[in-house]
């Protein structure tokens, strides 16, 4: 197994830190997407079982995550939209690059398997595993949790943004701090009806997500 730390350059030219496992032989590929600020060290076991079995994988942070930020996190334009639309499509590209002539796939954690169906190329991908992807809808909750999320969602967002740009998701054991845009979408689409089906024809204008039922 070789493993070894990357940048993957996105459409918009943003870098991301990523970590690439190469396999002595390749089955097949795999992306392992995270969840909302969430560390790709947090991945590593997994991507170390994954690998010694034949799969070459790619971990990656989201721009604003670990050391997928230059500079302040408050001067980042992050979102949970571009996470989706140009990072993850850029994660597959440079996958297809590392592996190429494989099948492709995903493993995606809670966010990481949520925004698959706004990547520009998902129906390149051969297999989708999500887990911990749930619709996040703050209605479904169940009780005492729903009340710790409604607290995180309308009243701590809210708050930190104001007073330091910036959601401080750590000071609640809510993984990295969140670029400010990240979290106000993240509210939004808790709050409303279909999670991200909340932004679509508004902030989403296209999407990939009916199409995804054939992979």
């Amino acid at each position: 197994m070789i493993k070894k730390n990357i940048l993957i350059k996105c459409a918009d030219n943003f870098e991301l830190s990523a970590t690439l496992y190469q396999p002595d032989t390749i089955n097949a590929a795999v992306i392992m997407a995270p969840a909302t600020g969430i560390k790709k060290g947090f991945y590593h076991s997994f991507a170390t079982h994954l690998v010694n079995n034949g799969y070459g994988v790619i971990c990656y942070e989201n721009r604003g995550i670990g050391k997928s930020k230059k500079g302040n996190i408050n001067q980042i334009d992050a979102s949970l939209i571009s996470w989706g639309r140009l990072d993850m499509s850029a994660v597959l590209e440079k996958l297809k690059m590392c592996f190429p002539n494989q099948s492709y796939h995903v493993i995606g954690h809670s966010a990481g398997g949520q925004l698959i169906g706004l990547m520009d190329n998902c129906l390149e991908l051969k297999s989708l595993f999500n887990f911990a992807s749930s619709s996040g809808s703050l209605r479904n909750m169940p009780y005492p949790f729903k009340i710790f999320a409604l607290f995180f969602m309308n009243v701590f967002i809210p708050l930190s943004n104001f007073f330091f740009g910036k959601t401080n998701s750590h000071w609640v054991s809510m993984g990295e701090p969140l670029p400010k845009l990240v979290a106000q979408q993240w509210r939004k689409w808790c709050n409303g009806k279909g999670y991200v089906a909340t932004d679509f024809d508004k902030n989403i204008k296209s999407h990939l997500y009916l199409s995804l039922i054939h992979i």
